[in-house]
């Protein structure tokens, strides 16, 4: 049941047994001889022995109990329990074993005798509260209040009870008198609040590392899409807070779906929950319930026949002995459970086969556990009838019978888990009263430094000792409380094997714990684990399969957060992990695999000499420069002819060497861009077109100053036009260029440039022009002089000779203004080294047009028409055409 229904009953159940005196003085002016008087004593199942301090227990001994109506026309009475439970019974015995055990020791509590009262709360949170108010109020009838009140309370402490339910009530009202409660078998998370429940302290842990023991399985195996089923009481709610709270991004899952088991198990509801989680696509199912919840749930399973699915069992199931059978196995074989710490507890089971019946108990104020479980086990009764009279339905029961001729649960201690819990509860409340009695005086922990006396022992000076508890038990556990209460968890992991015979059993296969100094440990032996699968593997429950590295993952609105989906890196990004939450960029120079899970060096490019189109630039620019050579040569060998000796042979020598330099000049732009290359390339092709351009000017002013002197009048032209005259007039033209360069270079200098702007995924090696100014300047100083040289051919285009080399230099300066005026936009428009392939065409074009048109009809008139080389044919005074 949830909190509120277990308040309202609380409440109830307290105003029927709330336990008052009425005090009755005999002299009402009399101060010290007052006397208080019970006013309800309850018949309660229970089991006593004397000592000097008593502890008190709540075992649940019987299963059910009557409810009875609540007429008030009669006095009410208490429920009367029935079905006996063997298990329940041999706890009750255990915390009798540790006691008889602590008595039996001179190292702990030495000259204290301990002492016990234990009941029965029948699975009843009523019955329970009644025997939690009889053990802090006792049962006496009459108590008579002395001037100097002496003696030690009914109990110090008590170790109970068996649920969450009961616990959170009782803890409740003895939380404010600060009555230690010590459970063995209460596990909900909300019983941690110091706050709510001061003196509240347990040996088994709570439902909050149960879930935090599942998720560590669940983190072992990479279960991320998981199912969740839980009951809709304390012990299932709070459950369900801690999976949702714990279970996320960081815990690296999320529950496919949650439902809650209705209250009263309705058919319809469970049907609908069951195929909810049939159509679901979580393999693993963690089903958080009390075993009488489960097992109804999974008759609803096994109806609908819904296979392939491993469980995990809360504690409360994970031993259940009815869903271990041939008709639920093949659906529930190879579950995992969180179980509690199986323990062993040496000389339990003779302590066991000692037990006897007491035969003068007196049955009027309630029934002795002992004598009970006598009755359940040899069918036999007690009470005082005739010698020789058998009672209908059982013999009398002597106390001779021996339990080893019966076959029964209270001897069985070969898997002991809650009576191990209640053997470290009973030591617990003893190593803390040990340690409150050892205290020196002036030294103690209370006002002024008291210590405790034996004599006037109060609860909540045991729980201040409580808190500082530390030993280990003979099984070698360490046993020590924190700030809540709560022990050092540990939990056992099972294991359901369904073997080949058809027969089943539950073993251990790992265990978690949390430890003072290492943490969280689990610990599973993997090979041991029976799976229920085809394959005999752990099974794959996710949502979304991991995103392999290269991808990210993507959410799907309105989905957990484990469902998502698997995008691709975008170029440029990588992930090198699985599951990555976001792509990551490369740096400057890499760039990602097509895997997109590494970054990879950029590739690098430049107009390099081992592609085609370098290869075809490099060999143009090598023809070229040969065919310069061939003129070159051809020119020496006949620098006696009329041809090559008109107009200045010593220009066309000039004229072809720097050809020559710009054919070889756009080699400076194939190759990777150094800084060296880079200052060189555009100086050198400067220099080398304006010698080339300034030689062109000249034969052309030339050309037109001897046009001019034929006339009468114009002999006077020729003396600016001499050989020093010309080659003064070159090299001054050429240095302002060279001036140009220099300038250009020392100012801002064309430096090596990694581009990434044209391609994202490669490097563009180029040289960056350092100066746009001085690079325009230098190209509008040769633009400048061509188009003067054209402009100059052009005039004297008519001139009467038969070979005009005006016309010559006219058509060869049009292809070169031709040719550089295409190359501005396309230069701007290439990208990468397509610019400087576009240079390169444009020089090699250039100085082919000016080669071919300047030299070509000569060296033809020299190898082909010799007849033609004569100074008569170039005056025009041979054959006309």
């Amino acid at each position: 049941m949830n909190q509120s229904k277990v308040m309202r009953a609380f409440l109830e159940n307290t105003l029927l047994s709330l336990m008052l005196y009425s005090c009755f003085s005999s002299d009402v002016s009399s101060l010290y001889s007052s006397s208080c008087q019970l006013q309800e004593q309850f018949h309660l199942n229970g089991m006593h022995k004397t000592g000097d301090v008593i502890l008190g227990g709540l075992f649940a001994i019987n299963f059910f109990s009557d409810d009875l109506s609540l007429t008030f026309t009669s006095k009410p009475q208490l429920p009367p329990c029935y079905g006996f439970d063997v298990r329940g019974f041999r706890q009750a015995q255990s915390m009798a074993f540790a006691i008889d055990e602590i008595n039996n020791k001179s190292s702990l509590l030495p000259n204290v005798t301990l002492g016990y009262s234990l009941y029965d709360n029948c699975f009843q949170l009523g019955i329970g509260f009644r025997a939690a108010l009889s053990l802090v109020s006792g049962q006496e009838e009459q108590v008579t209040l002395e001037e100097n009140c002496v003696g030690t309370p009914p109990v110090l402490g008590i170790v109970g009870d068996t649920t969450s339910s009961n616990s959170i009530a009782i803890s409740t009202v003895l939380g404010l008198y600060r009555v230690p409660l010590v459970s063995y078998f209460a596990t909900c998370s909300c019983l941690t609040d110091r706050h709510k429940f001061p003196s509240f302290f347990r040996t088994i842990p709570s439902d909050a590392f149960q879930v935090n023991a599942m998720i560590q399985i669940l983190k072992h195996f990479d279960w991320t899409w998981t199912g969740l089923i839980i009951s809709d009481d304390d012990y299932g709610v709070h459950a369900a807070r801690s999976f949702h709270s714990d279970l996320g991004p960081a815990g690296g899952g999320c529950l496919a779906y949650t439902e809650i088991l209705p209250w009263g198990d309705d058919p319809a509801e469970v049907r609908r929950i069951v195929d909810v989680m049939r159509k679901s696509t979580a393999r693993v199912v963690i089903v958080f319930a009390h075993k009488s919840r489960t097992i109804n749930f999974m008759k609803e399973v096994v109806r609908q026949k819904v296979t392939g699915l491993q469980w995990i069992a809360s504690e409360a199931w994970s031993s259940a002995a009815v869903l271990q059978t041939p008709h639920f196995m093949p659906y529930l074989g190879g579950t995992l459970g969180i179980s509690i710490r199986r323990g062993e507890i040496p000389g339990l089971r003779d302590f066991l086969l000692q037990t006897r019946p007491d035969l003068h108990h007196n049955n009027t104020d309630g029934k002795s556990m002992v004598n009970q479980f006598w009755e359940h086990t040899f069918q036999c009764r007690f009470a005082p009838p005739p010698a020789g009279w058998v009672e209908a339905g059982g013999e009398l029961c002597t106390g001779q019978e021996v339990i080893e001729n019966v076959e029964n649960e209270l001897v069985d201690v070969s898997n002991l888990r809650p009576e191990y819990n209640v053997y470290k509860a009973v030591y617990t409340l003893a190593y803390a009263l040990d340690d409150m009695l050892q205290c020196e005086p002036g030294r103690g922990p209370f006002s002024n430094n008291t210590c405790a006396h034996l004599q006037r022992l109060e609860p909540w000076q045991l729980v201040y000792y409580l808190e500082k508890v530390n030993f280990t038990t003979t099984f070698g556990d360490q046993v020590s409380f924190d700030d809540n209460g709560d022990a050092l968890p540990i939990y056992d992991i099972m294991n359901w094997v369904w073997l080949p015979d058809g027969k089943t059993k539950v073993q251990r296969v790992g265990e978690v714990k949390r430890s003072a100094f290492k943490g969280e440990e689990l610990t599973l032996d993997e090979d041991t684990i029976f799976w229920n699968f085809e394959s005999k593997l752990p099974p794959r429950s996710v949502c979304s399969e991991s995103c392999p590295p290269g991808t990210r993952m993507a959410r799907k609105k309105g989905e957990p957060e484990c469902c998502f989906d698997c995008v691709p890196c975008s170029e440029g990004k990588i992930s090198n992990t699985t599951d990555s939450m976001d792509c990551t960029s490369c740096s400057e120079d890499f760039w990602s695999s097509p895997q997109r899970d590494h970054c990879v060096p950029k590739k690098t490019e430049f107009l390099s000499y081992h592609e085609p189109l370098g290869i075809c630039l490099t060999t143009t620019s090598l023809l070229g420069t040969f065919i310069c050579v061939v003129v070159l040569g051809i020119f020496i060998h006949h620098h006696s002819t009329p041809i090559v000796r008109a107009n200045n042979s010593e220009l066309s020598f000039l004229l072809l060497v720097s050809l020559k330099l710009c054919f070889l000049c756009s080699l400076l732009f194939i190759g990777r861009p150094k800084l060296w290359t880079c200052q060189l390339r555009h100086a050198a092709f400067g220099i080398s077109f304006v010698l080339c351009v300034s030689c062109i000017l000249v034969k052309t002013m030339v050309v037109l100053a001897v046009f001019r002197a034929s006339k009468p009048g114009g002999e006077s032209s020729l003396k600016w036009f001499g050989a020093v005259q010309q080659r003064g007039t070159v090299l001054v033209l050429t240095s302002v260029q060279a001036a140009i360069c220099t300038a250009w270079l020392v100012s801002s200098s064309p430096v090596p440039h990694k581009n990434t702007h044209y391609h994202s995924d490669k490097i563009v090696y180029e040289c960056a022009v350092g100066s746009t100014v001085g690079f325009a300047v230098l190209l509008g100083y040769i633009g400048l002089l061509a188009v003067l040289s054209c402009l100059l051919a052009f005039l004297a285009r008519n001139l009467p000779d038969s070979f005009n080399e005006a016309k010559l230099i006219t058509f060869s300066m049009l292809i070169f203004c031709a040719v550089w005026v295409a190359f501005v936009p396309a230069y701007i428009n290439s990208p990468g080294k397509y610019a400087d392939a576009v240079e390169v065409f444009a020089i090699l074009a250039s100085s082919f047009g000016l080669l071919v048109a300047l030299f070509g009809p000569k060296c033809y008139i020299i190898l082909f028409r010799p007849e033609r080389n004569t100074k008569k044919a170039i005056m025009g005074r041979g054959t006309t055409k």
